[in-house]
């Protein structure tokens, strides 16, 4: 994520100009000064004349609450709580941070914090959903799952929390124990897991061996991401002597990150072409980054890379270099589709304000805003078609970002260096396909195909090398 400093959150727009009474009493008393000329760009007096109106009935409104509301509600929570509206209103992904939620964030991207190990979100019926536990954490092993409803903490209902306070239950000190009332697709009555809260060091790249191919696996995008790939790739390559077939990358409920790790990730398996381009309201803050020569830290070995509907944002961008540049093969089903870009700006105070500031594109242009990527081979996860909860893709989201540019979100030309095999995939398991543990990768069908896949890829390789 950017930072930009020329954006510059605060009251002096107001100054040099008549206030309305209620407006102007209820910005002297947050102390915001009213005697620095600042002019509008661009705008008329009857545009003006508007914003007046407006400042006037958000005086009024906020004066009414302090004094009749059913308890005392502090200025500060009032005016937090606007500025969050404000910000929520906009589109799924703008918020404000307080200092606190900031102090979160922060400890979030570094990787370390105290609590269950959860990703999570929050719905439009106001409740908690699961995006993804992360792996080896209490959520994991008490058996959480994604797309699970977190009705209570503690026996008492989450709603009426926002999505910050709910995080903010689910933490604390070690050794103490929560209990979540969950609700799950398939289960008739919602019941009750009880966890200890750990010191949660977030490890986000796993990798084994699976038969003669490199399995990774990257759950977000953090400080460590890009270094634990390079990290995993080279303890893979002296597990194995250096004769592995190729890899695997599993993108699969990854929610994202940081887009400047998304790319140095890219990178990673990229040594030319572009790897992600952004596009801004202001044109001199749209960005192309593209990969450098002899970054490809594979060195061109087959590379088949897993996503699915919880394959967000920097995983996505990921995802839609690697197919776009023809470097590896989706395989799985269509991602989130998250295709926007989100700038951390600090404030006074030490809060910050998540804004929504770009668009992002694939190598070929495409925006996958609300479509998401569609892998090149569909396999599902799972027998059954899955009835799920809202949302499983960001088109089911509120206050949606519309798709501006670029092409509609599918390849502009169609893929015609797939291996034969693809045709012989099934895109379901069979019938005898044992249920799915975690702890077993023999049960996981996606990657068990996966695997194949690499080696028909690397057979086709090794002939046309001959």
């Amino acid at each position: 994520m950017k930072r930009r400093t020329s954006l510059l959150l605060g009251a002096a727009f107001l100054a040099g100009v008549a206030t309305p009474p209620a407006a102007g009493f209820l910005f002297e008393r947050l102390g915001i000064n009213l005697a620095v000329p600042v002019a509008f760009a661009e705008t008329s007096s009857t545009d003006n004349s508007d914003t007046y109106r407006m400042l006037s009935l958000f005086g009024d409104v906020f004066e009414r609450v302090r004094a009749d509301y059913v308890d005392p509600v502090s200025d500060r929570d009032l005016i937090e709580n606007s500025i969050n509206g404000m910000l929520t209103g906009l589109d799924a992904h703008s918020s404000y941070m307080n200092a606190k939620a900031f102090r979160d964030m922060q400890v979030q991207t570094r990787g370390e914090f105290g609590g269950l190990g959860l990703e999570v979100t929050e719905d439009k019926d106001g409740l908690i959903k699961v995006i993804s536990p992360i792996d080896d954490t209490p959520a994991a092993r008490a058996g959480i799952k994604a797309g699970d409803i977190i009705l209570a903490l503690d026996g008492k209902s989450v709603q009426g929390l926002t999505l910050n306070e709910a995080v903010d239950r689910m933490r604390g000190p070690p050794n103490t124990k929560i209990t979540l009332t969950i609700k799950r697709e398939g289960v008739d009555k919602p019941f009750q897991v009880t966890m200890q809260r750990e010191i949660i060091h977030i490890q986000v790249v796993r990798s084994h061996i699976e038969g003669d191919v490199g399995y990774v696996r990257l759950t977000q995008f953090n400080e460590q991401s890009d270094t634990g790939i390079r990290q995993a790739i080279e303890k893979l390559r002296q597990q194995s002597g250096g004769r592995l077939k190729g890899y695997i990358l599993d993108l699969r409920n990854n929610p994202g990150g940081l887009l400047d790790q998304a790319v140095a990730v890219a990178n990673d398996f990229l040594d030319r072409g572009e790897i992600v381009s952004t596009r801004a309201r202001h044109p001199e803050d749209s960005q192309r980054f593209n990969a450098k020569p002899d970054g490809d830290i594979t060195h061109g070995a087959p590379l088949v890379v897993l996503i699915n509907n919880g394959t967000a944002s920097a995983s996505e961008i990921v995802a839609g270099a690697l197919q776009d540049n023809r470097r590896a093969i989706l395989l799985g089903t269509q991602s989130f589709g998250k295709g926007s870009v989100q700038t951390v700006i600090p404030l006074a105070g030490n809060g910050a304000i998540r804004l929504t500031t770009a668009r992002y594109y694939t190598p070929s242009g495409r925006s996958i805003q609300g479509f998401g990527i569609e892998p090149d081979v569909v396999v599902h996860e799972s027998r059954e078609e899955q009835p799920h909860f809202l949302p499983e893709h960001e088109s089911d989201l509120n206050r949606v970002l519309r798709r501006e540019g670029g092409t509609n979100g599918q390849l502009v030309l169609p893929r015609t260096d797939l291996p034969p095999i693809v045709k012989e995939i099934p895109n379901r398991p069979p019938k005898d396909w044992p249920e799915f543990d975690p702890a077993k990768p023999s049960t996981d069908f996606q990657l068990q195909e996966a695997v194949k896949l690499v080696d028909a890829m690397a057979a086709t390789k090794h002939v046309s090398r001959d």
